[in-house]
């Protein structure tokens, strides 16, 4: 009785000390995508609440596994997308204000695309990794410059 009084008391401790780290520091998982064509060239996207362009992905649910949400969520942006299977390219980390965002980047391989516009997704444009468009943003440039391999691998979005 006493070992399972323990237990629990351990399991509510840890657990509140859990709830407290994640109140104070809170962290949100996201997953990307570079989606590369025949020809090298990469998808940007132009969402609908955010000005520019930049690599398509959101959130991953909870419970979720990051390759599984990136498929989800390019078919919710972009539509059909048919490529190679995701492979991982690398896990990064961002401030978001209090939080700190972890992004997950997959690349997509020999891609073809229907792109449906939506509420989300504006356009999309297959642009020169090493020649982004005006207007992309600061951490799809680091990934494309990374990608073209004209920058050395940076663990920060």
């Amino acid at each position: 009785m006493l070992a399972g009084v323990k237990s629990l008391a351990s399991r509510l401790g840890v657990g509140g000390l859990m709830a407290i780290k994640a109140v104070w520091s809170p962290v949100a998982l996201g997953a990307h995508a570079l989606i590369v064509d025949c020809s090298g060239k990469v998808l940007l996207a132009r969402h609908s609440y955010m000005t520019g362009w930049s690599l398509p992905g959101g959130g991953v649910a909870r419970g979720e596994a990051p390759v599984d949400a990136i498929l989800r969520e390019l078919k919710e942006e972009i539509g059909e997308v048919r490529a190679d299977a995701p492979q991982l390219i690398g896990i990064f980390s961002r401030r978001s204000g209090w939080a700190t965002n972890v992004i997950v980047l997959y690349r997509l391989a020999n891609a073809q695309v229907t792109f449906t516009p939506n509420l989300e997704v504006r356009e999309v444009i297959f642009v020169d990794p090493a020649d982004p468009p005006q207007g992309t943003s600061v951490g799809t440039r680091r990934r494309l410059a990374e990608f073209a391999g004209n920058l050395p691998p940076a663990p920060y979005w």
